[in-house]
């Protein structure tokens, strides 16, 4: 896994402005941590095909070299998001936000801000289990990078175009976002589809349970995926999602 290579234009923000009857519509696609746009172009093309108003930010700190991710704060991944949920409100009548893994967290956290008319997260990060974590601010101090947990993906020979290191001052204001995001999930009040593979090596289930169970809005379905790993959305189940998500889209519109 690396940025090197990558299609043209897939780690720079994607941008279209719908058409025909979806136009007004809008949807921001919010990849994870460490990872990049490239890990949901693939769902974009899909809802540009259906006309839908959609945007896929470059969260600051990616998509460019893996040092970048040691240099930024937390909120400015919401706040990219909220850049664009901001413009998109400027033309269209309904805005989704749809994140991957760490993605997930920084959509709860800008729907626990503002207003948001529905949700999708896929694998969604809300908590860092275990020991380790506690440790995280020693190790910053003495490696600037670790192995990379990226490119968990069961179809063979497919990349999500992320870094292959994992940069621990990121990982401090990662688990800072998750904390924060963690505490308000009542706040949420958006209906709310939530995607989990069964076999994800990256993040436990616990993760989805407490977002679950977490949220403060009743209308909440988790669907659970048996053929994929962690970058579901590049992965066997990419088509069950998309259709499930364009039928909340459908549903809540």
């Amino acid at each position: 896994m690396a940025t090197e290579n990558a299609p043209e234009g897939w780690l720079s923000d994607f941008t279209f402005d719908g058409r025909g009857e979806n136009a007004h519509i809008g949807i921001v696609l919010v990849h994870g941590f460490t990872g990049s746009p490239a890990s949901m172009r693939p769902w974009a093309h899909t809802l540009v095909e259906q006309g839908f108003s959609v945007r896929v930010p470059r969260l600051p700190g990616h998509g460019t070299q893996w040092q970048d991710l040691n240099k930024v704060s937390w909120n400015e991944w919401p706040d990219r998001v909220v850049k664009d949920l901001q413009d998109l409100r400027k033309t269209c009548s309904k805005v989704f936000i749809f994140g991957l893994s760490m993605g997930g967290c920084t959509t709860l956290n800008v729907a626990e801000n503002h207003p948001v008319d529905g949700l999708v997260l896929v694998n969604p990060m809300i908590h860092i289990p275990g020991l380790q974590i506690k440790f995280a601010p020693i190790l910053a101090m003495l490696k600037p990078g670790m192995p990379s947990v990226g490119d968990d993906i069961k179809k063979p020979d497919v990349t999500e175009w992320g870094y292959d290191v994992l940069p621990t001052k990121g990982v401090l204001q990662l688990n800072k976002m998750l904390k924060i995001t963690k505490a308000n999930l009542g706040k949420v009040t958006a209906p709310t589809l939530l995607f989990h593979s069964v076999d994800d090596h990256v993040l436990p289930i616990s993760n989805s349970d407490i977002i679950m169970a977490g949220i403060g809005t009743k209308e909440k379905q988790r669907i659970e995926m048996t053929n994929s790993y962690h970058v579901a959305t590049m992965d066997y189940d990419a088509d069950l999602i998309f259709a499930n998500a364009l039928a909340h889209i459908q549903q809540w519109r």
